[in-house]
């Protein structure tokens, strides 16, 4: 039996906070991924640009640095627009950075799998004459989101371990307690061990619930042998 020398519900609480951050990163993200991805498809020259310009600095920028910036950089705006001196919550900063990150990379993911519905599906749907928004909603989304889930699935293991750069602007995720009960047990192999432990069996439940998803998404679709 492992000893957690007190600290099992800190950890707990720590454990809850990652899977805060990463699930709520998750569904912001996945809605600034769409957009980017649409934007990129758009006739409209300055929503393809803007959508580039996102796309190529976010993935060109360490998400660390991002934090670090968005952070301190958030807490400077912010004291300059209330004239005071006014402190980013570590929560929004963390959950603001790594949505960006994620819809970033989810941009390409979408727009990648929006190119592989089939030409002829829209055309069909353009000639029963249904408008743009209900060809996407009926036609395009439903088929784009079996391209895209093995995709969306490897952002989602990345960015559940990439939470855990988060702890650096002081939040109270499961790399933080962890750190601090190896600290004051001395004792970093054990926790650091049970914190490994712990973004695994994220992992491993996320990959089976993505396994089904996949199964779901492919039902009557025939794959080739």
């Amino acid at each position: 039996m492992i000893d957690l020398q007190g600290f099992g519900d800190q950890i707990a609480a720590g454990a809850v906070t990652t899977l805060r951050v990463a699930s709520t990163s998750l569904v912001l993200g996945i809605a600034v991924g769409l957009c980017g991805a649409m934007a990129k498809l758009s006739r409209f020259q300055i929503l393809r640009r803007s959508a580039e310009a996102y796309t190529t600095i976010i993935r060109g920028v360490p998400e660390l640095l991002l934090i670090l910036i968005l952070y301190f950089g958030g807490t400077v705006a912010m004291t300059a627009i209330f004239g005071r001196y006014v402190e980013v919550d570590a929560f929004a900063a963390g959950v603001f950075s790594l949505t960006i990150v994620f819809g970033a990379y989810a941009t390409e993911v979408f727009r990648a799998a929006i190119r592989a519905v089939p030409v002829g599906q829209i055309e069909a749907a353009q000639a029963l004459g249904l408008s743009t928004p209900h060809t996407w909603r009926l036609v395009i989304l439903p088929q784009m989101w079996r391209y895209a889930l093995p995709g969306i699935g490897n952002l989602w293991l990345t960015l559940l371990k990439d939470t855990a750069l988060i702890s650096v602007v002081g939040l109270e995720d499961l790399m933080r307690k962890t750190g601090v009960a190896a600290g004051s047990t001395h004792d970093p192999l054990t926790f650091y061990s049970i914190a490994a432990g712990l973004y695994l069996s994220f992992t491993s439940v996320s990959l089976v619930g993505l396994t089904l998803l996949e199964r779901r998404a492919n039902r009557g679709v025939r794959i080739a042998e």
